[in-house]
C-alpha cells in the first residue's frame, strides 16, 4: 500500500496528461474491508490485516464512522485499487504522516489566509456579481464576527487591506488542533481559499452545500457569463471529491 498511494502522489498531473501516462494501478488482492476497534481507534484491514499509510503507519481513525468510510473506500475498489477515487484515504494518510507530526505547520499555513481571505475582497461591479458576492459572503462574516469576536475590513478589487491584530487573533483562536479536524479545515482553505469558510463548517454553523456555493460565487458567475469549461468542470468534479472527505471528517 505504501507504494500504490506513494506513486500516485508523487505523479504530476500535468505531466502525465503530456505523456498520455496513467499510473500503475495494482489489481485489488482482498475480499473485504473492514473497520476494527483496536486500543489506539478504529483500523481499517483488509482481510483482517492492517493497512499502512505511506510511512509505514496504521491506517487508523478516531472514530468508528470515519473508520467506516474509509473501509467503504477500500470495498468500493473494483478490479484495481484506484487512489485518485479514495479521497478519505489520501487525507487519512495525510493527516496521520503529516498533521499529526507537524499541527503548529499546518495550523501557520490556514492563518496565512486568516490575513487575506477571499471573502474580504469585493468586486465593484457588475451589480449581480457584486449583490451574489454578499449574499454568500456576508453571513459568514457576521458568524466570525458574533461566534468568533473577529471582525474583518472589506476592500473593493484585490488591493490589499490589512485586518487588525485583534480580529486576526479572534479568529486564529478558533482553529483546532486536532489533527484531524484540522487537516479537514486545511483541506477546505486550500480549496476555497477561505479560512472563515472553512472554519464555519467546522463549527457546523455553515452547511457543507452552502460552504461550497460561496467558495465558487466568482467562478458560477463567469460560467454563467462566458460558458462552461470541460476542464474547469472535471477539475472542479475532483476538487469536489476531496472537499466531501474533508466534511466526512468535521462530521464525523
Amino acid at each position: 500500500m505504501r507504494e500504490l498511494f506513494e506513486i500516485a502522489q508523487a505523479e504530476n498531473p500535468m505531466e502525465a496528461a503530456r505523456r498520455g501516462a496513467r499510473p500503475i494501478l495494482r489489481r485489488r488482492f482482498y475480499e473485504t474491508a473492514s473497520a476494527v476497534e483496536v486500543p489506539q481507534g478504529y483500523a481499517v484491514q483488509l482481510d483482517g490485516k492492517p493497512v499502512h499509510t505511506p510511512a509505514r503507519r496504521v491506517l487508523m481513525a478516531p472514530s468508528a464512522a470515519i473508520a467506516q468510510e474509509l473501509a467503504a473506500e477500500w470495498n468500493a475498489q473494483t478490479e484495481v485499487i484506484d487512489p485518485a477515487k479514495m479521497p478519505l484515504t489520501r487525507l487519512a494518510n495525510a493527516i496521520i504522516d503529516g498533521v499529526a507530526d507537524t499541527p503548529q505547520v499546518v495550523a501557520a499555513e490556514v492563518e496565512k489566509y486568516l490575513a487575506s481571505d477571499m471573502l474580504f475582497y469585493r468586486a465593484g461591479t457588475p451589480n449581480g456579481l457584486v449583490e451574489r458576492q454578499a449574499k454568500h459572503w456576508d453571513p459568514i462574516l457576521q458568524w466570525a464576527c458574533d461566534k468568533l469576536g473577529a471582525k474583518f475590513v472589506l476592500s473593493e478589487g484585490i488591493i490589499h487591506v490589512s485586518q487588525s491584530d485583534a480580529a486576526l487573533s479572534a479568529a486564529r483562536a478558533g482553529i483546532p488542533g486536532d489533527p484531524w479536524r484540522l487537516g479537514a479545515i486545511h483541506v477546505i482553505t486550500t480549496l476555497s481559499g477561505s479560512a472563515l469558510i472553512a472554519l464555519a463548517v467546522a463549527s457546523g454553523d455553515l452547511s457543507a452545500d452552502a460552504a461550497w456555493q460561496a467558495a465558487h460565487v466568482d467562478e458560477d458567475w463567469n460560467m454563467e457569463q462566458w460558458g462552461r469549461d470541460e476542464m474547469a468542470t472535471q477539475r472542479r468534479d475532483s476538487r469536489f471529491a476531496e472537499y466531501q472527505a474533508a466534511v466526512a471528517v468535521l462530521r464525523a
